[in-house]
Parts: structure tokens; sequence; C-alpha cells
């Protein structure tokens, strides 16, 4: 059964981060009715106005932590948080379509608390998967691009033993691992890194647990990783 592992490179960065992770088993994640996550995203759309007090973009808070993060190991020019983008287009009054329920649903609460969400198909993985620094030879092909772009030395990703599976920590994600309507279990999670927002990101993952539970069925579990706690023994 696959681990999930934060590698000591990454905490010699990050010392006080904490990854929550949701392990979803057995759900299904066929499209039954966009209504319902097309109402959960604009509904999330209108609450993440409230993390876009202040005119400069960049100097909202739930922005400005990760750019501040993000200038700590090598990034491909342009890359931005996962939060970061999402909360863009809501300034520019763009809606977020949907995409599958798993997708709809993380970006709902990644909207609604302010915090990057992502997820994985957990029986794509190829061995374990790890948070660490790349070594610059890990073969990665994005969503919506059929060639390789690896990673740069020294950049913080999520890999398995085929390669990389998310680069710049939460930019860009792997079309080899990605979650679609035939998902049946999948790894989910949200990434903070603003300690005085430990109660907010606890929140979050409850509500993300449920919404998962209500709307796809199957068993989930949510665990919290930090530099104490480094890793996940069975997440298949």
């Amino acid at each position: 059964m696959p681990r999930f592992i934060i590698e000591d490179d990454f905490w010699s960065l990050f010392p006080h981060a904490k990854i929550g992770t949701i392990i979803c088993q057995g759900i299904d994640n066929s499209i039954r009715d966009v209504g319902i996550y097309d109402q959960l995203l604009q509904e999330a759309e209108k609450e993440a106005h409230k993390f876009l007090n202040l005119e400069d973009f960049s100097k909202n808070p739930v922005i400005f932590v990760w750019r501040e993060a993000f200038q700590k190991f090598k990034t491909k020019k342009g890359a931005k948080c996962s939060i970061e983008a999402l909360l863009k287009r809501v300034k520019n009054g763009s809606h977020i379509g949907t995409i599958n329920p798993l997708v709809d649903i993380y970006n709902s609460i990644s909207l609604r608390y302010g915090f990057p969400c992502g997820g994985e198909d957990i029986d794509t993985f190829a061995g374990d998967l790890r948070l660490t620094m790349a070594n610059g030879n890990e073969p990665f092909i994005p969503l919506g691009n059929d060639e390789n772009a690896s990673p740069y030395p020294g950049e913080i990703v999520y890999k398995d033993d085929d390669g990389a599976i998310c680069r710049c920590w939460n930019w860009r994600e792997a079309k080899r691992t990605m979650l679609t309507e035939n998902t049946k279990n999948a790894f989910l999670c949200i990434e903070l890194i603003d300690e005085a927002r430990s109660a907010e990101f606890h929140m979050a993952l409850k509500e993300l647990s449920d919404l998962v539970s209500h709307h796809l069925g199957g068993n989930v579990k949510i665990e919290v990783l930090d530099r104490n706690n480094r890793e996940l023994t069975n997440i298949g």
C-alpha cells in the first residue's frame, strides 16, 4: 500500500506548515447533477470576496503568505499558488466552472476558506507519494499539455516513483494522476502555512470531508501532517 511522506528538505523550508489530508475510498465521482456543484461554486465565489479587501491584490493576506512562501524555493516564472489563481478569477468576475464533483467540491472549499486545495487519483500512483524537493529529472506532463515539463532542481513538488505529480508545491497538476469521473479512491489535501489560521484550516478539512461523504459516499478519513507527524502509512 502506498504511503504519503513529507521529506526533511520540505520541513527545512517550512517547519511550521501543516498538510491536511483526506483519504477517500470507494466514492462515486460520476456527475449526476451539475447544478448542485455549480451552486456550491457560486456560493463560494460570493464568500471569497472577504479575502479581497485590499485594493492591491497581492497584499491580501491569504495571497501574500503564499507569495512569500514561493520565494523560498525555485519556481517557474509566473507560477502562483492555486488559491491565488482562483481568487484572481473571482476578482476579475470570472465564474469557476464545474469539472467533476470532487474538483468542484474542493474548489468551493478553497474559495470559501482561502486555502489551496488539491486532489489526485490514488489508483494512478506509482509507489509512495512524497512532498519534497525535486531533483530536476522527474517526468511531468501537465494538465492541458502533452509535452514533458520537468520541475527545476530544488523545486517543491509532490511526486511518486514515476515522476512529479504537482509542480511548485500547488501550482500545476499532472495529467497522469488527475481526478476524473471514474475516480474511486482519492487523495485530497489542504495546505496551511499561516499558523494564525489553524482554526479555519481544521474547519475547512471537516467541511471538505463532510461534503465528499454526503455527495459521493464511500469512506473518508482526515489526517493532519506536521513536522512531528510526517508520514501516512497507508493511503491505498
